[in-house]
């Protein structure tokens, strides 16, 4: 699918989830929000603005646009989510060293920073919703943001998963990966951050939850091994 279709998609959606409006050709919109959202969500493959994608059935695309739209509405989880869509989409992108397409290594770090994420709570589950539909959520965006016109390169919203990447270069030999000293001197880092008012941790969270999302994350970044590439890249 178009990336800017798909991206328009998501947007429509969020849409929907705010002005709750029906869809004028089929009954009972006007039910719920949750109606709503469906009503559009069916609309929209009637007309060939998206269609279901993950092997989702029509019914199930439309719990997955309901899902969509509570977590558009959290601010926080919604956030975070697109903060790593944007991050992998900059900093590790779908394709190998030698330039060949590889998106199920793009699509495996997604869906592992958002799960170590969503495990050390920072993307409580909005009602409605699961696991996999904040998977899923990411995977969309991020694909969207894949086609970007090198925008991305100039914001460089990748620049924390270069900086992990930084110690896990230093701590590397061969192929071998002290992880011990990784984690070292991402607490180092973040203690850093933290004390010169660079970082703000969340209200209820600690810097071992940080660290412990940013050593997931530098575990993550093995996605190198899957595209050959040596470092971190956008291109």
């Amino acid at each position: 699918m178009n990336a800017g279709k798909l991206f328009l998609a998501v947007v429509l959606l969020f849409g929907a989830a705010l002005t709750a409006r029906p869809a004028l050709s089929q009954t009972n919109c006007t039910a719920s929000q949750q109606a709503a959202v469906e009503c559009f969500v069916a609309n929209a493959v009637t007309t060939s603005l998206t269609k279901p994608r993950y092997g989702m059935t029509l019914a199930q695309f439309e719990s997955y646009g309901v899902a969509v739209s509570q977590i558009l509405r959290t601010h926080h989880t919604y956030l975070v989510l697109v903060g790593i869509s944007s991050a992998v989409a900059d900093a590790m992108p779908p394709t190998n060293a030698d330039g060949s397409a590889n998106q199920t290594a793009q699509d495996n770090a997604v869906t592992q920073a958002v799960a170590a994420a969503n495990d050390l709570g920072f993307t409580p589950l909005p009602a409605g919703s699961s696991l996999l539909d904040l998977e899923r959520f990411s995977l969309d965006v991020t694909r969207a943001m894949n086609d970007n016109n090198n925008v991305l390169e100039l914001l460089t919203p990748g620049i924390s998963l270069r900086i992990i990447d930084s110690y896990l270069v230093t701590a590397t030999t061969k192929t071998w990966v002290n992880w011990t000293e990784v984690n070292v001197s991402l607490m180092a880092a973040i203690n850093n951050f933290v004390n010169s008012g660079l970082m703000k941790i969340p209200p209820g969270m600690t810097r071992t939850d940080v660290t412990s999302f940013a050593y997931s994350l530098s575990q993550i970044i093995n996605y190198k091994v899957a595209t050959h590439r040596t470092a971190l890249s956008a291109n």
